[in-house]
């Protein structure tokens, strides 16, 4: 299961409502595609469509949906979100990558 920190929870909702979307209408989606420095790459966007291919995890604020590719190379893995001296933004907790790339953006198995 992913699961999504507070302060990530927070920010991903606001960013949500600040391009005019609601938790009632459209979910977080997060997935793995292929490239980066590391190999595989992650990606978040917001959607409205969910197939017989995708896995829904329901948080109660709003939902999540990964697709089952992406499950096996996100299980177990957290969204935070930093705003501190080091850098401001999302970024991913992976127990499953054994090397990640210096932006936190790609990692590999």
């Amino acid at each position: 299961m992913i699961t999504i920190g507070d302060n990530a929870l927070g920010h991903v909702v606001e960013l949500m409502m600040s391009q005019g979307l609601t938790p009632d209408t459209h979910f977080l989606r997060v997935g793995v595609k292929g490239g980066g420095c590391s190999g595989l790459s992650y990606i978040m966007d917001f959607d409205d469509t969910t197939t017989d291919m995708d896995e829904v995890i329901d948080l109660s604020v709003m939902k999540v949906v990964v697709d089952k590719k992406s499950v096996l190379y996100l299980y177990g893995t957290q969204l935070e979100y930093s705003d501190g001296l080091n850098g401001k933004g999302f970024h991913w907790v992976n127990p499953n990558a054994s090397r990640t790339c210096g932006c936190g953006e790609s990692f590999s198995l």
